[in-house]
C-alpha cells in the first residue's frame, strides 16, 4: 500500500482536472500543465477530489501510484499557488543582471554566463545578488535552478558562488600555519 498514493488530492474551486487518453491537463489561474498518465494508474475525479488506485498490484504500479499521485499533486498546487526558488549569489564582483529574456551571471568568470529563461517560468533579480524564480511547473523550476546553480557551485572554503536560499554550506578549514 502506497502511503503518498492512497491519499486524495483535494482540488480547489478555481481548478479544473481532467483526464482525456493517456494524459491528465490541469488548468487554472496560474496557466495550464500537462502530463502523461501511465497505464498502470487509474484516475477518478469525483466531487473535487481525484484518487488515483493502481490497475494491478506489481510492484512497478505500486510505485508509479505514488509518482502520479506526486505528479498530479504538484500539477494542481502549481496552477493555484504556484512555487518559488530563491538563489543567493555570494562573493566580491558575483552579481546578476536581466537582459530581456536572459539571464546574466558575473561570476568571478573572463566573460559573462547568460542563460535563456525557459517559457513558464518567471525570474526576478533583487539587489544584484538575489535571484527569485517562479513559476506554474514544479520540474522545470527545479531544473532551471539547479542550472543556473551549477554554474558557480558555492565551494567550501569561502562559501563563494550560487547557493539555494537557506542551504548550509559545510566550511572546511583553511592552511594551518
Amino acid at each position: 500500500m502506497s502511503r503518498v498514493g492512497s491519499n486524495a488530492i483535494n482540488i480547489p474551486a478555481d481548478v479544473t482536472v481532467s483526464h482525456e487518453g493517456g494524459s491528465v491537463i490541469v488548468k487554472g489561474k496560474n496557466g495550464e500543465l500537462s502530463a502523461p498518465l501511465h497505464s498502470d494508474v487509474s484516475l477518478s475525479i469525483e466531487d473535487n477530489v481525484a484518487t488515483l488506485k493502481p490497475v494491478r498490484v506489481t510492484r512497478q504500479s505500486k510505485a508509479l501510484w505514488g509518482t502520479m499521485r506526486a505528479t498530479i499533486n504538484n500539477m494542481v498546487v502549481g496552477v493555484s499557488t504556484g512555487f518559488t526558488r530563491n538563489l543567493q549569489i555570494n562573493g566580491v564582483g558575483y552579481r546578476a543582471a536581466m537582459q530581456g529574456n536572459k539571464l546574466v551571471l558575473n561570476l568571478g568568470f573572463s566573460h559573462p554566463v547568460e542563460m535563456e529563461i525557459p517559457t513558464g517560468l518567471k525570474v526576478a533579480v533583487e539587489n544584484n545578488t538575489t535571484i527569485v524564480i517562479s513559476g506554474a511547473d514544479k520540474q522545470l523550476l527545479g531544473q532551471f535552478a539547479s542550472e543556473v546553480r551549477a554554474k558557480r557551485p558555492p565551494e567550501p572554503f569561502k562559501g563563494k558562488g550560487v547557493k539555494y536560499a537557506g542551504e548550509h554550506i559545510v566550511r572546511k578549514e583553511g592552511k594551518k600555519k
